[in-house]
């Protein structure tokens, strides 16, 4: 039996954002009960040239609503960028796991062969196998800033864990 497209993206990326909007939700009482301003912690930084906290969740965002809708023929939609408390990030979840969970599963099949363009019509352009696309490109991005974001608050003191992080599978 081989595993398709659809149950090797969309369902990952639902555990895993399902399990960034815990971890955010920890961070949010952590900030509430020890009257940290959640500025503090939403432009957390590991170094001055990285993406803060909230920038991190915006990208994982975007990663599994790009990868997904490719993957299934679909436009990408463009959400609204500006994100700037807990419960915009939480919409921005939620948004996210709305337009994944609106993706037929049958509009995944044959993706793994079809060819991808991405940046296109810029220098940046590359081309791209669906199969590549998803493992060696999208899933790794998409962990990294979902690992990334995880990270940020953990190094501030939320007291979360791997099973924060992992969520309900």
């Amino acid at each position: 039996m081989s595993l398709s497209m659809h149950a090797a993206s969309v369902p990952l990326f639902q555990q895993m954002l399902a399990a960034l909007g815990g971890v955010l939700a920890k961070a949010d009482s952590f900030a509430a009960e020890r009257k940290i301003e959640p500025a503090a912690l939403l432009q957390a930084r590991l170094f001055p040239d990285m993406f803060p906290l909230a920038r991190q969740v915006q990208i994982a965002c975007d990663f599994a609503t790009s990868v997904s809708a490719r993957l299934a023929g679909a436009e990408v939609p463009a959400f609204e960028g500006g994100d700037q408390t807990f419960a915009d990030l939480q919409q921005r979840i939620n948004a996210t796991l709305a337009f994944i969970d609106g993706l037929d599963a049958a509009r995944f099949e044959g993706s793994e062969a079809r060819e991808l363009v991405l940046r296109p019509g810029t220098p940046k352009e590359r081309r791209i196998g669906g199969q590549a696309y998803l493992l060696a490109y999208g899933l790794p991005q998409f962990f990294f800033h979902v690992t990334t974001a995880y990270d940020l608050l953990r190094h501030n003191g939320v007291e979360i864990g791997k099973k924060d992080y992992m969520g309900a599978y």
